[in-house]
């Protein structure tokens, strides 16, 4: 908001008006920057500084007129070499456009500022300079500034709000082969009753079948809402230590450590469907079996390869859908929040731990906010796109341009 500080008495209006001018005000007018073929004066650079005070705009000050002043140049000295020159009347409106951030209009927003020693022409020329820019912008870039239906698309599915809850966790996800079912219920008994991190990590090592086992069963960083919706109000009701009690999976039990919880100050939109491959191998964890899962692994990158893979093989050793997050199977839940688009898992298995799941995740889909204007959307994609390419045009002007420090 505009913010008049009234601290300082008008001095450069006052000093103008003196005549005959001393030897300090005439220097005023004295050469400070040279651009191309134009000058900006002392008396231009000390009126932009005072205007950015009066408008209480951050940083150094001083610095800031300078830049603001040779960018300046450089637009005007663009828009006119490409026959662009805003109208009189058009500046008069764009001084008024910005006299109502305000709540002002144009003429008490210049009796304002020349109360504060900033003159009515100071305001002009950084208005009319703007406006020549934007207005070239336009005209040269317009064109190239249009926004696909898929660009919307994608922009509303990442919009979010709010905020949500992180967790810092560490699992141990042991599989529960035929005939060993009552020790692996006693061992899952017995950690879930650990408190130590350490102590975790060190069970975590020795018997979890998941990839994160060499690091002590620790994971990254996740949203509680991309985990499966049976674990959240388990892990929400979880202190820093705590564990889980033992979660049975299909062939395995599962347990969580909470190493850490915070809440952030967005949420990003919900995931309403996931789009996963599962490529079914006889031989479980057996050695040969995950030999050959990496050896898959080195040779897809998305889940349609996979069907290559399964060539020749029955039509049941690859299934590959779409399902809402809750409908997902709990441990495939699991496994594919931890994935981005292309990564594999071969931490579960089926058929009683006889047949390994080659687990790829093809995609997510995010909930699409109905009630956001699209046309809001596509004018925010389209001004990013052109401030964009404004930007690297200022760029290579002023990489072109003869500046010199007087």
């Amino acid at each position: 908001m505009f913010v008049l500080t009234r601290l300082f008495a008008p001095f450069l209006a006052l000093a103008i008006a003196t005549a005959p001018a001393p030897l300090a005000a005439q220097n005023l007018f004295a050469p400070a920057i040279q651009v191309n073929d134009s000058i900006i004066t002392n008396y231009e650079l000390q009126q932009r500084r005072r205007m950015l005070q009066v408008l209480s705009a951050p940083g150094d000050l001083t610095q800031l007129a300078r830049e603001q002043l040779v960018d300046d140049r450089l637009r005007l000295q663009a828009a006119s070499d490409n026959g662009i020159r805003p109208t009189d009347q058009e500046v008069l409106d764009g001084m008024a456009e910005f006299a109502r951030r305000a709540d002002m209009s144009r003429e008490q927003f210049v009796a304002a500022l020349a109360a504060e020693g900033v003159a009515e022409q100071t305001f002009r020329d950084f208005v009319q300079a703007g406006l020549s820019w934007r207005q070239l912008v336009q005209a040269r870039f317009g064109a190239r500034a249009t926004v696909s239906e898929d660009e919307i698309d994608r922009a509303l599915s990442q919009q979010g709000t709010g905020s949500t809850v992180r967790v810092l966790l560490s699992e141990i996800i042991m599989p529960v082969r035929p005939g060993e079912e009552d020790v692996v219920r006693a061992r899952a008994e017995r950690i879930a009753r650990i408190k130590s991190f350490g102590a975790f990590a060190a069970e975590a090592r020795q018997y979890s079948a998941t990839a994160t086992r060499q690091d002590g069963g620790r994971l990254p960083w996740r949203d509680l809402s991309d985990l499966p919706p049976p674990l959240q109000p388990l892990l929400l009701g979880l202190a820093p230590g705590e564990v889980t009690d033992p979660i049975p999976l299909d062939g395995a039990i599962a347990l969580f450590q909470m190493r850490d919880v915070q809440e952030t100050g967005y949420t990003p939109s919900k995931v309403s469907a996931v789009e996963y491959a599962a490529y079914y191998m006889p031989g479980g964890r057996s050695a040969e079996t995950l030999a050959k899962a990496r050896e898959i692994i080195g040779r897809v990158d998305r889940c349609d390869d996979l069907y290559g893979v399964a060539k020749g093989q029955p039509p049941e050793v690859l299934e590959r859908g779409t399902l809402p997050v809750e409908d997902l199977p709990t441990d495939i839940a699991l496994e594919l929040s931890k994935l981005d688009p292309g990564e594999v898992s071969t931490a579960l298995t089926r058929s009683g731990g006889q047949t390994l799941v080659f687990l790829m995740l093809c995609g997510r889909s995010a909930e699409i906010q109905e009630d956001v204007d699209r046309s809001q959307i596509t004018l925010g994609l389209r001004n990013q796109r052109l401030a964009k390419l404004a930007d690297g045009y200022l760029s290579q002007l002023r990489a072109d341009a003869l500046i010199v420090e007087k």
